[in-house]
């Protein structure tokens, strides 16, 4: 996971994109105004300039600051984070799973985030929206190392799963980012990570409770 700040400068960036994510959440990226994010991280307009140098590279820096966090633990190697297990020392394909769903269930401690990865992502469907290539990234790498996982479990199931791991990948990301948008709306009502533990029972895949909890 990211280090925490250790300078002064790094401190009040660490604010700035606080400020930012949550202004961003509430919001929405295209209601919020730089000005509006200094008054909230306590700094003058100027001084968030000083930092940032604009509203859009600060929302983007804002989205890649959890993502850099995820994907290391998710995926490793993608990042610089250390590579997939080959021989029993590091993550293996069954712990990566669990890890990725275990981040649904963490998402349902951070309210916040989700609804800005909701509104965003709804936003930047739009092509001049300036996070529109973030999000056309962040979806085809999901969909590649989801579906390499996924292929390596197919593969090692007794008898292998008939499946095309690319599809199911992709059913999967349309399947957990539309619990979020139900569970933005109706918490209780919406199960995340047992929702998506069934699906993947469909295809021989073992519930979470079978490995174990994760935290991240």
């Amino acid at each position: 996971m990211s280090q925490e700040p250790r300078t002064k400068g790094e401190r009040t960036r660490a604010r700035i994109l606080d400020s930012a994510t949550e202004l961003f959440s509430r919001s929405g990226y295209n209601s919020v105004s730089l000005r509006e994010i200094a008054a909230h991280a306590g700094m003058t307009h100027a001084g968030l300039l000083h930092h940032f140098a604009g509203k859009e590279p600060l929302l983007l820096e804002v989205l890649s600051r959890r993502d850099e966090d995820d994907a290391a633990f998710l995926f490793p190697g993608l990042l610089g984070g250390d590579p997939p297990s080959t021989d029993g020392t590091g993550p293996g394909a069954e712990e990566r799973l669990r890890r990725l769903v275990g981040v649904v269930g963490r998402n349902s401690q951070t309210p916040g985030l989700v609804a800005l990865y909701a509104k965003l992502s709804a936003e930047a469907s739009e092509p001049a929206h300036p996070a529109h290539s973030y999000f056309v990234k962040r979806y085809q790498v999901l969909r590649a190392e989801i579906a390499a996982l996924l292929g390596e479990l197919f593969e090692a199931s007794e008898p292998p799963v008939a499946a095309d791991p690319r599809a199911v990948a992709q059913q999967l990301l349309a399947l957990m980012d539309g619990l979020q948008t139900q569970w933005l709306l109706e918490p209780a009502a919406v199960p995340m990570e047992q929702r998506v533990w069934e699906f993947l029972a469909h295809y021989g895949l073992a519930p979470a409770a079978e490995w174990g909890t994760v935290s991240h």
